[in-house]
């Protein structure tokens, strides 16, 4: 059996200046079925850290099939829930790339 190779993700995104507050009383306490999801899809230490406007995400990814995996997040009832209360919040950066909400960012260095 291969080891599951961590794959670690960073992306950005902005919130809108006044939803801030309400993003982060909600972040305060994600509902327990969308955690469960995440975890179901294979993400591990997922974090997002707010400067001014700007959301960081950081997490590993620990599956085989990150597009399967994220496309079972997205079929989820109640992630889709979440994601509805959540997007009129947030708004994309311009340099993201087709199809992306939150924009992936490139890993330049990592130490242990």
């Amino acid at each position: 059996m291969n080891p599951t190779k961590l794959v670690r993700h960073g992306q950005m995104l902005k919130v809108r200046p006044e939803k801030i507050d309400e993003y982060v009383r909600y972040h305060a306490a994600v509902w327990p079925e969308v955690l469960r999801t995440i975890y179901e899809c294979n993400i591990r230490n997922y974090s997002i850290f707010l400067k001014d406007d700007t959301l960081f995400a950081y997490f590993e990814y620990i599956g085989d099939n990150f597009e399967a995996d994220m496309a079972k997040m997205a079929a989820d009832p109640k992630t889709q829930e979440w994601w509805a209360i959540m997007m009129p919040m947030q708004a994309p950066i311009a340099t993201r790339k087709e199809g992306e909400w939150w924009a992936e960012m490139k890993e330049v260095f990592h130490t242990d």
